[in-house]
């Protein structure tokens, strides 16, 4: 059941993805609601500022919208297209000079970090611990070296050269690793859905 639901999944997500390069709105926020909370988890965790990550989930929906006729269905699946988007975007933001120059001149970003957002309600404060938490357990599932490649990524903001060079291992070994891990992940991950 588990395999028809991924593979059902991935080619709904792939309409949805040909729907909205067509302008279909509807397609948009099918894909927004299924993937907002999951790709804002990820922005975050690596510019761990929570209004710079609402601002960035927001250009990089505006991004899809106006790119999604990019998306090859040949070269992936979108969960792995959305994901690798969203780190890349999320490392380039870290990297970008205008990004240290305002987190050095903002002196209260761990105050901040601990204030409730206003237009954060309860129930998605809730909601996104109840998604960290699932994609941690999931995480714990797969395969200790792909987890740890993973992590160093998406959780760390490392590329996959500097991972290599960390671990000292080829750089074509860890792109496989995280290719089998994002795999693993985002079957874990569907099988968890409701």
């Amino acid at each position: 059941m588990s395999k028809h639901y991924n593979a059902h999944a991935a080619d709904e997500e792939k309409a949805l993805m040909r729907r909205i390069a067509t302008g279909d709105e509807a397609a948009f926020e099918a894909l927004y609601d299924r993937y907002s909370r999951l790709l804002y988890s990820i922005l975050l965790s690596v510019v761990k500022h929570p209004p710079e990550a609402q601002d960035m989930l927001q250009e990089l929906f505006l991004h899809i919208w106006h790119q999604s006729k990019q998306f090859n269905a040949e070269r992936g699946s979108v969960y792995s297209w959305l994901v690798t988007m969203t780190r890349n975007r999320a490392i380039d933001r870290l990297r970008s000079k205008g990004y240290r120059e305002r987190q050095q001149e903002s002196t209260s970003d761990e105050a901040m970090m601990l204030v409730p957002d206003e237009d954060t309600s309860a129930l998605d404060g809730m909601t996104m611990s109840e998604d960290r938490e699932r994609v941690h357990t999931a995480l714990a599932q797969i395969p200790v070296e792909q987890r740890d490649a993973l992590m160093l990524a998406y959780f760390q903001g490392y590329t996959q050269t500097e991972i290599a060079e960390l671990l000292h291992i080829p750089l074509g070994t860890i792109k496989t690793r995280m290719r089998q891990g994002l795999i693993k992940l985002s079957a874990l991950l569907k099988g968890a859905l409701p």
